[in-house]
């Protein structure tokens, strides 16, 4: 239960962090759906000790592909 915990508290840094960084780029609503989508990608993963560095580069990648 921890790791979820741990997990979902890394998530959330991630999310604040992209919406710092995307603020002048993305609404937070698209910040939080890219990471969303990004942490789904995830679900199987049965070690999740770097499922938050993977997210934040999954959603980092997410969030560019669709600068336009």
């Amino acid at each position: 239960m921890s790791i979820d915990l741990n997990e979902d508290a890394a998530i959330r840094r991630v999310t604040e962090q992209l919406k710092t960084s995307y603020s002048d780029r993305r609404t937070p609503d698209e910040i939080e759906a890219a990471v969303a989508e990004a942490r789904e990608s995830f679900s199987t993963l049965p070690i999740r000790t770097h499922v938050p560095v993977l997210v934040e580069r999954k959603a980092r990648r997410i969030l560019s592909e669709h600068a336009g």
